[in-house]
């Protein structure tokens, strides 16, 4: 498949998906760029402009299928080959007996709902141009337990089994989906966790970056369906899975066997 020239990614205004969308700015490429506020896009449109992209910034309330379907009628006017699914919450941490229903919920509308409605409405007419590729932005939480923010492990968990569904279903017909960890980050979101208290080592996000361009650019395609890991997976290796294949069980979500 050819290199991605229309790109619309999730949560662009800070953190990771600023990053993202830097790193993919080029002369020729259109960047949809998404926040909860048009405004919130400022410096990273700018930033992405001065790179020589095309940049159209949507403001929209993930958690809101109305705002997604009002800015999806702006979206649908272009040709997107390649949707990001970056944007995430985690907006607590506790047992989960004491955590808010509604709050808990709200973490599963914005970081499992919002990227099937994307991929609902964005997948028939990629297909219908021949293919085009997804990436979601996962984590290690999709593939552990943890006693602590179980609704953001729960959406991790069930965007990695979502976009094996996806996988499988628009393969053969040019789809392609990749499920990105990024590992630790220094972001906003990941700063004032309990979890990352004290710690004084993270993760670089060139890493993402570079593997997410890498799929950008038609590279990695052969481990479509599975997840890779920045910090852990070099490029170099990446390039090398992706001209052998991916195995039907490498690197997927599955059930672990007894160990005696």
């Amino acid at each position: 498949m050819e290199v991605a020239t229309t790109v619309l990614i999730t949560g662009a205004s800070r953190g990771i998906g600023s990053y993202i969308a830097r790193g993919l700015a080029r002369s020729g490429r259109t960047l949809l760029l998404t926040a909860r506020t048009h405004e919130a896009l400022y410096d990273t449109a700018k930033a992405c402009n001065a790179r020589g992209a095309d940049v159209v910034a949507l403001g929209a309330d993930l958690g809101a299928p109305s705002d997604i379907d009002r800015v999806l009628s702006t979206i649908l006017n272009y040709p997107v080959d390649l949707l990001i699914n970056n944007a995430g919450v985690m907006e607590e941490e506790a047992l989960p007996w004491d955590t808010d229903p509604q709050v808990w919920w709200n973490t599963l509308e914005v970081n499992l709902r919002a990227p099937y409605l994307l991929a609902h409405a964005l997948i028939p007419p990629m297909l219908s141009r021949g293919g085009g590729r997804i990436i979601d932005l996962s984590s290690g939480a999709a593939v552990q337990d943890s006693a602590m923010a179980s609704a953001y492990y729960v959406s991790k968990t069930a965007l990695l089994r979502f976009a094996g569904s996806l996988h499988e279903a628009g393969y053969s017909q040019g789809l392609r989906v990749f499920s990105v960890a990024p590992g630790v980050v220094r972001t906003d979101m990941t700063v004032n966790r309990a979890m990352h208290e004290g710690r004084t080592q993270w993760n670089d996000p060139r890493e993402v970056v570079e593997i997410i361009t890498a799929i950008a650019d038609g590279e990695l395609d052969g481990i479509s369906g599975t997840q890779v890991r920045a910090g852990t997976d070099s490029i170099a290796e990446l390039r090398m899975r992706s001209k052998l294949g991916a195995g039907a069980s490498e690197r997927k979500l599955r059930l672990t066997p007894w160990e005696i």
